[in-house]
């Protein structure tokens, strides 16, 4: 373990950030590391528990004393060895994951104090990657089994890698330019760099992945194809149906989804500060520009927040946040959300924060829009809005309603489920919200073909995505096994996911998202 009784003479640090009003004027990410010896003192905090709850706050099952301790022992390189053991990408979840393992920490029994499992992660793979520790690892041996991935995202990334350690023959698929899905394309790079990613996709081409970006499957190669050249699909397509706002004045220009932003203003900061993609070109599209114009963001998850941020940068005239739920409560309200399950409490954004600082930022709860104003001219110029009763449907209260000026509007209220066309042309089941149906852990109906990730289990953290697609490489390497055996060939070296540890049987789910709602997760 950590330090004897560290937990009681060492103060928990958080994450130190860049000044908000410094950090607004660029794309630098704002995330401060921290020096060896303080983050030596961190790890020293963990106190190795006989019941390590913070393994099952973590979707992956990452081993969080061990490598702790290790970091406590300054044996950084064994650390990253016990990281990789779980994870196949820590500088995504070290930068992007909300940190469930922090809220179901023992010493989170004392709201605030738990340790920062987070910031330690980040540490190791910045460390491994800046020594020189992580390399491309080949197969040792190739199978002759070949398997698509489509979509490459997190859960797609992770297949992918897995299945080609284990010697199969690898291609994936990705309609963007570029692989990372929404990390590469949602997700700021004042949050995450995309160099980062980009890092990752040279050593997954390094180890034998075959890429082809700007490639939709189901239109640029049909499924025919698909089947008839690969013995199995993994379907990672990703959750990318947006929810949407069906009030009058829905379709006047200047209301949009917040991912046509995001993407856009990715695109546009690949293209200025790099790096660009080297494999397909962008799409030509139509400008969306807060610059300038009164904002509103409606949805108050992280969607919504990186909304707020990139509105920041480009000099919007106001920001303003609305949520239909109630504000949540300062502190974790222990009849709702007990340790150590994750608490739903108000936090306040890392974006809200710099508009605030600003001056030029606004959040608001418990508000139901009614319609959108026209300017005469066919563009968004106002948005009517009510206070929203307390409960589903959570409709408008009479004598309440108000306007805000808005010229841009930005959607950010979740996603329903994948894409449908590619899901009808395989001929997959579907579960009645949509998603891929797994009649057996991560295998569809269809012969050969497997889903992994927000399209299976619909929308969720990137965690869960990166177990998702580790579970699933596990279940493709088995079926390929079997066939293999059935064939008459010799056996085959499964696949071994150390990541299991403290988790009852991988194989027997999860089946879908929690009853009670975790971090980004809808319950169903």
């Amino acid at each position: 373990m950590g330090k004897l009784g560290g937990f009681l003479q060492i103060e928990r640090h958080g994450i130190p950030q860049r000044d908000p009003a410094e950090r607004a004027r660029d794309y630098r990410e704002f995330l401060l590391p921290r020096p060896a010896g303080e983050l030596r003192e961190q790890g020293a905090r963990c106190m190795d528990c006989g019941v390590p709850f913070c393994h099952n706050g973590c979707p992956l099952g990452n081993l969080i004393p061990d490598w702790n301790d290790l970091v406590y022992r300054d044996r950084f390189r064994d650390a990253i060895v016990q990281l990789h053991a779980t994870n196949n990408f820590p500088e995504f979840t070290g930068r992007l994951c909300p940190a469930p393992c922090e809220a179901a920490c023992v010493l989170e029994i004392r709201e605030g104090d738990a340790v920062t499992i987070k910031q330690i992660e980040n540490s190791i793979i910045n460390r491994a990657w800046e020594e020189g520790w992580v390399l491309p690892e080949p197969p040792r041996r190739e199978t002759g089994w070949g398997v698509a991935v489509v979509g490459a995202g997190p859960a797609g990334m992770a297949a992918a890698q897995q299945l080609r350690r284990a010697g199969h023959q690898v291609t994936l698929f990705e309609r963007d330019e570029a692989l990372g899905g929404l990390v590469r394309f949602g997700v700021p790079d004042f949050k995450i760099e995309k160099a980062v990613v980009e890092r990752r996709v040279t050593q997954m081409i390094a180890e034998g992945v075959e890429v082809r970006c700007g490639v939709d499957v189901g239109r640029d190669v049909s499924v025919a194809e698909l089947r008839e050249r690969f013995d199995a699909i993994v379907l990672a397509t990703g959750s990318r149906v947006p929810r949407d706002l069906p009030v009058p004045g829905r379709e006047l220009d200047g209301v949009h989804f917040a991912m046509d932003y995001l993407y856009q203003r990715n695109r546009w900061v690949a293209r200025e500060f790099g790096p660009e993609p080297a494999v397909a070109q962008p799409p030509v599209e139509r400008e969306i520009t807060a610059s300038g114009k009164h904002v509103v963001v409606i949805g108050g998850g992280d969607t919504g927040a990186d909304c707020i941020g990139n509105a920041m940068r480009e000099g919007a005239s106001s920001i303003t946040q609305l949520e239909l739920l109630s504000e949540p409560p300062p502190h974790r309200p222990d009849e709702v959300t007990p340790w150590p399950e994750w608490p739903l409490k108000y936090r306040l954004s890392y974006a809200m924060q710099e508009a605030r600082t600003a001056g030029v930022g606004e959040q608001d709860y418990s508000v139901a829009t009614t319609r959108f104003g026209d300017d005469g001219d066919g563009a968004v110029a106002a948005l009517h809005i009510a206070q929203a009763e307390a409960a589903p449907p959570f409709a408008p209260v009479a004598g309440t309603e108000r306007e805000l000026p808005a010229q841009l509007v930005l959607l950010a209220m979740g996603f329903l489920h994948p894409e449908q066309e590619l899901l009808e042309q395989l001929g997959v089941e579907r579960d009645p919200r949509g998603n891929v149906k797994a009649v057996k852990p991560y295998t569809t109906s269809v012969e050969g073909v497997f889903a992994a990730g927000d399209a299976r289990r619909g929308q969720s953290l990137i965690v869960w995505a990166i177990n998702e697609g580790r579970q699933c490489a596990r279940m493709v390497d088995r079926y390929l096994a079997e066939r293999q055996a059935a064939a008459g060939g010799p056996p085959a070296r499964p696949i071994v996911d150390e990541g299991l540890a403290g988790h009852a049987d991988a194989d027997e789910g999860p089946e879908g998202p929690p009853f009670r709602a975790g971090p980004g997760i809808v319950a169903g």
